[in-house]
C-alpha cells in the first residue's frame, strides 16, 4: 500500500487526483494562491508545482537547439532559458503556496529538476516526489528523491522498458518501494488516439507497481478511461482560464472542468466493483419487472390450461416462462381470476 499524505493509493481506495498547477500562475504570486483556492473547490486531493530554475534545467543560450524553431510546437519561437524563466515557480513562493494548500486540506508536493531541488523541497518537508516525463532517464536525480524514502511518482512518457526498469531498479536499490507509474504522452496537447490506455493493465504487471496517468488530453475522457482500466492516479495540469493565457493554458483544465474530473473518475472506480453475475442486492426489487406466467382469463376448477388461458406477461411473481409449453393441458385445481400468477400448487 502507498499513501501520501492521510491518502491511500490503490486500487481498493478512489482515484488520487492531482492537480498541476505548472507555470500557469504566470509568474504572480496571488495567481498562484488563487489557483490553489480553485483546485481545492475542485475536489481534487493534491496540488503539484515544478522545482527549478532556468539555470538549474537549461544553459542561457539563445540559439541553435537552445531555440523552439519547430512550428507544431506549442512554445515555438522561444529559447528554452526564456520559456523556463517565464514558466519557474520561484522558489521563495513554494512555502506560501504549500502552506496555503494545507489549510485548504491540500496534499502538496513538487517535480524536481536537479538535486539542488531535492534538497530545497525537503526543507519543506514534501511528503512525496514526483519525477516529470522528461526526466524520467536522470538517474542521479532519481537516486537522490529515492533516498529521501518518501512516494516516487514517475511520469513515463518516452521511456522504453529498459530505461523505465533501470529507474525502477534505482529506486529500489535504495530500499524504497512506494512507486507509482504514470502512463503519460509528452505532447502538449496529447491526443486519445495517441494515449495507447491499454499500457496501464500490462505496465502493473510487468513492474508490479500502482499505475496511474499523466493526462494532456482535452477533456475527461481519457482519464475516465484510464481509470476503467486499473490507473490508481490521474494528474491535469488546470489554469484559471485557457482564455487568460500562460505557459500551459493551451492543455489544462479549467475549473468546472477540474471538478468534472473529480466526479467523474471517482464514479467510473466505483463501476468496477467485482466480478458479479445474477442480481445485485440493489436489483432484487427489479426481478418483479420479468415476465412470468399468469393466468389470462378466469377460469373454474379442472378446466385445461392452453395458450388461450395462460400468458408470460410481467410482473414476474408467476412460474418462470420457462415451464410455458410444460403446463400447456395441464389442468388447474381450483377456480382462478384473471391475473393469477400460475403456481405448481394450482396444477393437478
Amino acid at each position: 500500500m502507498i499513501k501520501i499524505g492521510n491518502c491511500e493509493i490503490g486500487q481498493h481506495a478512489k482515484p488520487f487526483i492531482i492537480a498541476e498547477m505548472s507555470g500557469n500562475h504566470n509568474q504572480s504570486l496571488e495567481r498562484a494562491l488563487h489557483l490553489v483556492e480553485l483546485a481545492a473547490e475542485a475536489g481534487v486531493d493534491a496540488l503539484k508545482l515544478q522545482t527549478y530554475t532556468p539555470d538549474t534545467i537549461t544553459l542561457d543560450v539563445h540559439t541553435g537547439e537552445f531555440f523552439i524553431s519547430n512550428e507544431e510546437n506549442l512554445w515555438k519561437g522561444k529559447s528554452l532559458y526564456n520559456l523556463y524563466k517565464e514558466a519557474y515557480t520561484p522558489w521563495e513562493w513554494h512555502k506560501a503556496i504549500f502552506d496555503r494548500a494545507k489549510e485548504l486540506g491540500l496534499i502538496a508536493f513538487s517535480s524536481p529538476f536537479d538535486e539542488t531541488a531535492v534538497d530545497f523541497l525537503e526543507t519543506l518537508n514534501v511528503p512525496a516526489y514526483k519525477i516529470a516525463s522528461f526526466e524520467n532517464v536522470s538517474i542521479p536525480l532519481i537516486r537522490r528523491v529515492a533516498k529521501t524514502g518518501k512516494p516516487i511518482i514517475i511520469s513515463t512518457g518516452m521511456a522504453t522498458v529498459a530505461e523505465l526498469d533501470e529507474a525502477i531498479q534505482t529506486i529500489r536499490k535504495e530500499g524504497n518501494n512506494q512507486i507509482v507509474l504514470l502512463k503519460c504522452t509528452s505532447t502538449y496537447p496529447a491526443t486519445p488516439e495517441n494515449s495507447n490506455l491499454a499500457t496501464i493493465p500490462h505496465m502493473r504487471e510487468l513492474f508490479n507497481t500502482e499505475i496511474g496517468l499523466s493526462d494532456h488530453t482535452m477533456g475527461v475522457g481519457v482519464s475516465i478511461a484510464a481509470v476503467s482500466l486499473g490507473a490508481t492516479v490521474i494528474e491535469k495540469h488546470f489554469t484559471t482560464s485557457r482564455a487568460h493565457g500562460g505557459v500551459d493554458s493551451a492543455f489544462s483544465m479549467e475549473p468546472h472542468e477540474l471538478k468534472m474530473l473529480v466526479e467523474e473518475t471517482e464514479r467510473a472506480w466505483l463501476s468496477i466493483g467485482k466480478v458479479n453475475y445474477g442480481p445485485t442486492e440493489a436489483e432484487i426489487p427489479s426481478l418483479v419487472g420479468r415476465r412470468s406466467l399468469y393466468i389470462s382469463v378466469d377460469m373454474e376448477a379442472g378446466e385445461i390450461l392452453t395458450v388461450e388461458n395462460v400468458r408470460d406477461v410481467r410482473p414476474g411473481l408467476g412460474l418462470p416462462t420457462k415451464y410455458y409449453e410444460l403446463v400447456l393441458g395441464r389442468a388447474i385445481k381450483q377456480d382462478v381470476k384473471k391475473g393469477t400468477p400460475l403456481s405448481w400448487e394450482l396444477l393437478l
